[in-house]
């Protein structure tokens, strides 16, 4: 294996990156350090995210640098704010000891008064996000004309965030005679075409195969039902207690919701998606950067780039339309070698795509089994033990405080004293997990089907309708349509009734719902909700009987009203009867009429049905 020094990295450099840990190169370093330091080289590097990129990059572009020249020479464009701001840091840590050499970050959020005033004053290295960059263009604030070196990092981000035409733009701007280097997770058309069209004989570097996954990262999917996957992703939380990443999901209002439910059941995580402002999407990276969170909850574009390490684990809360995206996703684990987990919650109809997604990636996914409430209490007292085990004890700073805790705690054996500390924590998930009902898990193949008889439509085994033993079914009339969901149910009863209601299980159908609630409280919920209004629409609730359809309330009995008389034939007695139709001026009565005696037409003469007669054909024209 080489030293970086070997490569041919200056001193100053190596003092910088030996500091920060830097001590042997990683393969993809190893390859294109020495590739970017030669002159007129065109790069396309497939590499997986967390595999050195950054410093393959930047340690020759900054010795490349020219620092007596105060103008833009190395331009290093990528697909989001965070991404961008993590390029400059790492990029100002690896100049430490270069004077002179200023980079400067570009990008939308933040004042570009601000950015154009560094730029009068001189930089050398930009990084940028196309779309600041092209407004910076338009404003002649930025001249690339004099730009030797440009580096697109997770150009197949950029190209999936709809930046196309901006990078065309922004690459016309720059000479032709420049180093370009192309970083991509895949290799999707598009990024050979821009390869085509903009770099000279490029040479191609793979860490891995293409598309391949990353080999430090196992791959687990866990198969419920899809009204059951928030339950599922709770069990998974809490069967690791010292999990430490990434939720994803598909829409920013599905990230917002999963967030909040965590927060609401007290778990420590955030949500990151792009209605958030530039101050609140901030403030939460920096919680997450810091492991002030456990779990930050995102979509897609607001967690690309994320450049966070030692995450243990990345969730897919449902797998992505594009397997691009999945390898994304996976790779935010797994980094620098250390070993991380990427989790897919699914249901049946997402298998077909998971097998799309194996292929692709090259490797299998293991299936997972949702943890009891008996492993998940047991794996949480452990984790206490381990914790109280390594616990650092600073004796000078507790001592004046010891001898009145032991006189307070003097009564108890030193046995009933373990078992308070770990019970202080251990009881809530203990309280939580008894008695609680298992998560039902689909059966997911033809042979585990139930027969014929035990069919739903769909074929699938057909789900018992009946309440759970002291809970009351109850109907509303919102569903899937209405963009009704488990937590808008929540919010409705929190919002119309008092005190905190358990709920039982819920299913979502296509336009209306079904939800548990405990048989005492089944009044006071109908009376309740029945008065409310869900986004203008009148709420209607009942009890639901136990095929699934609504109780019809008995029709009531109103003791003044006679009942009515029927005469024999069915005819409602004391209406007059009809006048007949002689009496109504009709000739004749209603029937059957005499058949006409057609021959009286012809009088005298019979009829010719002969070939000759009256019937016979015309000769053909």
């Amino acid at each position: 294996m080489k030293t970086f020094e070997e490569l041919g990295i200056d001193s100053k450099i190596l003092k910088a990156i030996s500091e920060i840990g830097f001590e042997n190169p990683m393969p993809v370093q190893e390859q294109v350090i020495p590739l970017l330091l030669a002159e007129n080289t065109d790069i396309v590097a497939l590499a997986q995210t967390g595999t050195g990129k950054t410093a393959a990059f930047g340690l020759p572009v900054i010795q490349k640098i020219d620092v007596s020249d105060n103008y833009p020479q190395a331009l290093i464009l990528s697909p989001t704010r965070e991404l961008c701001l993590q390029i400059a840091s790492d990029l100002n840590d690896y100049s430490k000891y270069i004077s002179g050499l200023k980079i400067l970050p570009v990008y939308g959020g933040s004042s570009i008064e601000s950015q154009i005033r560094t730029l009068k004053k001189g930089v050398q290295i930009i990084v940028a996000t196309p779309g600041r960059l092209i407004d910076l263009m338009n404003r002649k604030m930025v001249k690339l004309d004099r730009i030797s070196t440009v580096i697109m990092d997770e150009a197949d981000e950029m190209l999936n965030m709809g930046f196309t035409e901006s990078i065309n733009e922004i690459l016309a701007a720059i000479p032709e005679e420049r180093n370009m280097l192309l970083f991509s997770a895949t290799m999707p058309a598009e990024i050979a075409k821009i390869a085509k069209n903009y770099m000279s004989n490029p040479k191609e570097v793979v860490i891995g195969s293409k598309n391949e996954g990353a080999e430090n990262i196992k791959h687990v999917y866990y198969l419920v039902h899809a009204k059951d996957k928030y339950l599922a992703l709770k069990r998974i939380a809490d069967y690791y207690p010292n999990i430490y990443g990434i939720i994803f999901c598909r829409t920013r209002r599905e990230t917002q919701e999963i967030a909040d439910q965590l927060i609401q059941d007290g778990y420590n995580a955030d949500s990151l998606h792009g209605e958030l402002s530039q101050a609140q999407r901030d403030a939460v990276m920096q919680k997450f950067r810091v492991k002030n969170l456990q779990l930050l909850v995102a979509t897609d574009v607001a967690a690309r780039g994320l450049d966070v390490d030692n995450l243990t684990h990345v969730i897919n809360y449902g797998l992505p339309d594009d397997i691009e995206t999945y390898t994304h996703r996976s790779g935010r684990t797994g980094r620098a070698g250390k070993k991380g987990t990427s989790i897919a919650i699914i249901h049946v109809k997402e298998k077909g795509r998971m097998r799309d997604i194996e292929k692709i990636i090259g490797k299998k996914f293991e299936k997972g089994h949702i943890p009891t409430g008996g492993q998940i209490c047991e794996k949480q007292l452990f984790n206490l033990v381990d914790k109280i085990e390594k616990v650092k004890v600073n004796e000078e700073e507790i001592a004046s405080y010891l001898p009145s805790i032991f006189r307070k705690l003097e009564w108890l054996s030193k046995e009933d004293l373990i078992k308070r500390m770990v019970s202080h924590e251990f009881n809530r998930f203990a309280e939580y997990y008894r008695n609680r009902a298992e998560i039902e898990i689909p059966t997911d193949s033809r042979g585990e089907r139930a027969g014929r008889g035990d069919r739903k439509e769909g074929g699938f085994e057909k789900r018992s309708r009946k309440a759970a033993p002291g809970f009351n079914r109850l109907f509303i009339n919102l569903g899937k349509t209405d963009s009704f969901f488990p937590s808008d149910l929540i919010g409705l009863l929190n919002s119309n009734t008092r005190g905190r209601i358990e709920l039982g299980r819920i299913d979502l159908m296509q336009n209306f719902s079904f939800f548990e609630v405990p048989e005492k409280e089944t009044i006071n919920v109908v009376k309740a909700l029945s008065r409310s209004k869900w986004n203008g629409r009148k709420v209607v609730v009942e009890v639901s009987n136990e095929e699934g359809g609504k109780e019809r309330a008995p029709r009531r009995e109103n003791k003044d009203r006679k009942p009515k008389e029927v005469s024999v034939k069915g005819s409602k007695a004391g209406k007059k009867e009809k006048p007949s139709r002689a009496e109504r001026g009709y000739a004749s009565a209603r029937g059957p009429k005499k058949k006409d005696d057609w021959q009286a037409f012809f009088k005298d003469k019979e009829p010719d049905f002969s070939e000759e007669g009256w019937a016979r054909r015309k000769p053909k024209k």
